[in-house]
């Protein structure tokens, strides 16, 4: 390691890291940094490797963006110029970020930050354990969110911001609440796109589509967590147990995973609640003999997610005799359509149509319901909100 490079990479490197780099530097190999650190020779070299990524995601790689590859990108696309004989003239490389590399760096930073967060306290439930029903389970599937959407009434005839997309959810959560029976179990089931924007650009990841944005994306995170961690102590009020569920959806696949993060840490101390933080397309929820899947919807068609749940749940499949599937992603409600061993149905959502659906002629009703699942007999019942309904409760 050269002066310059130890200069480079320290600028770059974390507190722990840049006491490895200056342990390697003053005991002339890793090998001997690790043993005089306590610590393994991989652990040196990781840190080495971390700062190096993080240097060169800054534009620092020397001599590799000139030859070969920068540490932690790919080589993506290669123009290549030529002369009349064919000779290569010049030539223009575009290397990319590793997007698996990406996803585990934000993972573990994530959970690095969320340690810190001030954590839920532990809270009794409302009533005693014989006011609550064990066979009837309470699920709250929340439909594409959106929230960070803005939409013009003038032009779409509905208004959308974040003080509406706080409020209304805030407000369906707390109406269904009250009209659940108290169940001792309850799911708060986030379908996907709970956020509208996964980054500062406030474009899909995808498509690079603009979207119509309200505010700063600092500011949507704020009131993303707000706002779900109000739905969540709602359901704690009427329910005994409490778990949350995330899905991945295509306009939040990095939201949906610190959403989930933050709020496993929050409630780390609160033995009621449980955040499932698996960053996994597809979720289940058994009662008894019932059986759902959570997905988005997004990548994985309806007439797959049948035999999806059988693979992926194959005992809980031949333990149960009522089987749904949940998605999002259409913003419509699909009445149940049977298929083999499984129905599928899509949910609606609260939030108002953006430029985009209104220029589309997307005109799906608006609603979020709760559904009541009984251990032996399914679906036995649901209730419905509109945000007609609410704004007379207002």
């Amino acid at each position: 390691m050269t002066p310059a490079e130890f200069d480079l990479l320290t600028e770059f490197a974390t507190a722990r890291e840049r006491e490895i780099l200056e342990a390697v530097a003053l005991h002339g190999t890793q090998r001997r940094a690790a043993e005089v650190l306590g610590v393994s020779k991989s652990a040196v070299s990781n840190a080495f490797d971390h700062a190096r990524k993080r240097a060169a995601r800054k534009g620092h790689a020397p001599g590799h963006f000139v030859s070969g590859v920068a540490p932690g990108y790919l080589m993506g696309k290669v123009t290549v110029q030529r002369a009349k004989d064919g000779a290569v003239e010049r030539t223009w490389e575009r290397q990319s970020p590793e997007q698996a590399a990406q996803q585990e760096a934000l993972r573990a930073g994530l959970e690095a930050m969320a340690a810190e967060l001030p954590r839920v306290k532990p809270r009794r439930p409302a009533a005693n354990d014989d006011a609550y029903s064990s066979h009837l389970m309470a699920c709250y599937p929340i439909g594409d969110a959106h929230i960070g959407m803005m939409s013009w009434p003038e032009e779409t005839g509905e208004a959308w911001d974040l003080k509406q997309a706080e409020r209304l959810h805030c407000t369906a959560m707390a109406r269904l609440v009250e009209m659940a029976p108290a169940c001792e179990e309850a799911v708060v089931v986030n379908l996907g796109d709970f956020l509208h924007a996964d980054n500062m650009e406030g474009v899909t990841t995808r498509s690079g589509h603009r979207l119509d944005m309200d505010s700063r994306y600092a500011k949507m995170a704020r009131v993303a967590v707000l706002t779900l961690r109000t739905m969540i102590d709602t359901a704690l009020t009427k329910h005994k147990r409490v778990r949350v569920i995330n899905a991945v959806g295509n306009h939040d696949d990095t939201g949906s995973l610190w959403l989930s993060i933050c709020l496993a840490h929050a409630y780390e101390n609160e033995p009621r609640v449980v955040v499932d933080a698996s960053p996994t397309p597809c979720h289940y929820i058994r009662h008894g003999a019932t059986l759902v899947g959570v997905h988005h919807g997004h990548s994985i068609k309806p007439e797959r997610l049948p035999g999806v749940m059988a693979t992926d749940r194959a005992e809980d499949w031949g333990q149960t005799r009522h089987r749904y599937w949940w998605m999002g992603h259409v913003h419509h409600q699909s009445v149940q359509k049977d298929h083999p061993g499984v129905s599928v149905e899509s949910f609606r959502t609260l939030a108002a149509k953006d430029a985009y659906a209104t220029w589309g002629g997307y005109r799906a009703p608006r609603d979020m319901k709760v559904i009541l699942l009984h251990d032996q007999h399914g679906e036995v019942g649901r209730y419905t909100v509109t945000p007609e309904m609410l704004a007379e409760v207002a």
